[in-house]
């Protein structure tokens, strides 16, 4: 499935965490190695442009942290980026520079890319946003199945077992889901496409698509 891998989804050079990509496949390939690689990164950053605050998390000097925001290790916060108030960020966090991690938004485990916006009432879990991804408010990664067993990517006739428990949502850059929508585990969303609001996606949506519902993924018109 090329619209699920790493070159098709992905402009690494909006991220500083472009290394973890590298000789990998399929983004979720790096889920498991988010908290070492934090942890090595880390202890490259330049003092002059980020300050370690508490156990192994690195905040750009220029970062604008609201003093209600929770930010658990290990942790980078990016330069310009902003983390609201009431923010929870659980640990395991690469927060892209100038990305928006809104009010009340919980992550875990996630690289946003530079200039995500999560910026109201979100949880992202176990899932990398591509640059530019932005989630419209209430939308949330579920990254857990209900049965508990091992996610499956699925696409159009093909699927790829990807050994994890945990795997929450792979957005391409540009993406934008509607409010109140669901990603549900496994889910790959395409660069440029659109989530309708109160959706529950579930599979891959190709890139330049608009996903209406599980029957309705229309292409995108363009000039």
């Amino acid at each position: 499935m090329r619209d699920v891998t790493i070159q098709e989804l992905y402009t690494l050079d909006e991220t500083i965490a472009k290394e973890i990509f590298e000789g990998r496949t399929y983004p979720w390939e790096v889920l498991p190695c988010i908290k070492d690689f934090i942890l090595k990164l880390g202890g490259t950053l330049s003092p002059e442009e980020y300050d370690r605050v508490g156990e192994n998390v690195w905040i750009a000097k220029d970062a604008k942290v609201a003093p209600t925001a929770s930010i658990n290790g290990p942790a980078i916060i990016g330069k310009g980026a902003e983390i609201r108030q009431c923010a929870f960020i659980r640990g395991n966090a690469i927060v892209g520079e100038g990305a928006v991690v809104g009010n009340s938004t919980e992550l875990k485990n996630v690289i946003l890319f530079n200039k995500v916006q999560v910026p109201h009432y979100n949880y992202v879990g176990d899932s990398i946003l591509g640059y530019k991804a932005h989630m419209g408010a209430g939308s949330i990664t579920s990254n857990v199945k209900a049965d508990k067993k091992l996610v499956v990517v699925k696409g159009e006739g093909e699927q790829i077992e990807t050994g994890l428990k945990k795997f929450g949502a792979m957005l391409g850059d540009n993406v934008e889901v509607g409010c109140n929508s669901v990603l549900n585990p496994g889910t790959v969303v395409g660069k440029n496409s659109n989530i309708y609001p109160l959706s529950s996606v579930r599979g891959v949506i190709p890139s330049g698509h608009i996903f209406k519902n599980s029957k309705e993924i229309v292409k995108k018109f363009t000039e």
